[in-house]
């Protein structure tokens, strides 16, 4: 079966828009997602990338380019005021959740995703990420354990590094075999290539 990697963060908001687009287009294809969860600023302290949110012209036009994206794509969308967050915990608990099953950790995603850009939360406060676990049918102190599981720690560092081994440098990033495409405005690309795979 053809196939599209999908290397993501969930505090990148670009990822975000992918996310709701992807499976669209993937499915369309008859294609499958390799779901690959990566730690952004890792990527971004191996590679010497940073956040757009660092150049403040950039980062006011990149809030009024997500919403054009997101009606775009129909894609529901909040900018979240507490950005930037620390996603370290957030990233782990997704490489778990993946580690568990599809089913969970699409719950997972939804729910992360939703109280990231359609309904923002603080995820910095272990409050608030607790109560939209909960809210999404989870036990946060089950998902805190996770995250400080050793192998699960490991999965995160081993996809991060392998991303920057195989050329990324934001997020998403996606690949059809061995072609690398970066950004969600690249997605008909992706498209395109799926198509001729």
């Amino acid at each position: 079966m053809k196939q599209v990697e999908f290397f993501f963060d969930v505090g990148s908001p670009y990822s975000y828009l992918a996310y709701h687009q992807l499976p669209k287009i993937a499915g369309a294809r008859n294609a499958g997602i390799v779901w690959r969860p990566m730690l952004l600023g890792g990527i971004f302290q191996a590679t010497g990338n940073s956040s757009p949110a660092a150049v403040p012209l950039k980062a006011k036009h990149s809030l009024i380019d997500l919403e054009r994206w997101a009606r775009y794509f129909n894609a529901p969308f909040t900018p979240n005021p507490h950005f930037p967050l620390n996603t370290l915990q957030l990233m782990r608990g997704a490489v778990g959740m993946q580690m568990r099953g599809d089913e969970e950790f699409q719950r997972y995603l939804s729910a992360i995703f939703g109280a990231m850009f359609e309904k923002p939360r603080n995820l910095n406060d272990l409050q608030e990420i607790a109560a939209v676990l909960e809210g999404a049918g989870f036990s946060p102190m089950d998902v805190l354990a996770l995250t400080q599981n050793d192998k699960v720690k490991q999965k995160l560092r081993a996809n991060t590094d392998e991303a920057v081994a195989r050329g990324v440098f934001g997020a998403p990033t996606f690949f059809v075999g061995e072609e690398m495409f970066w950004g969600q405005d690249r997605l008909h690309f992706v498209d395109l290539a799926l198509g001729q795979a």
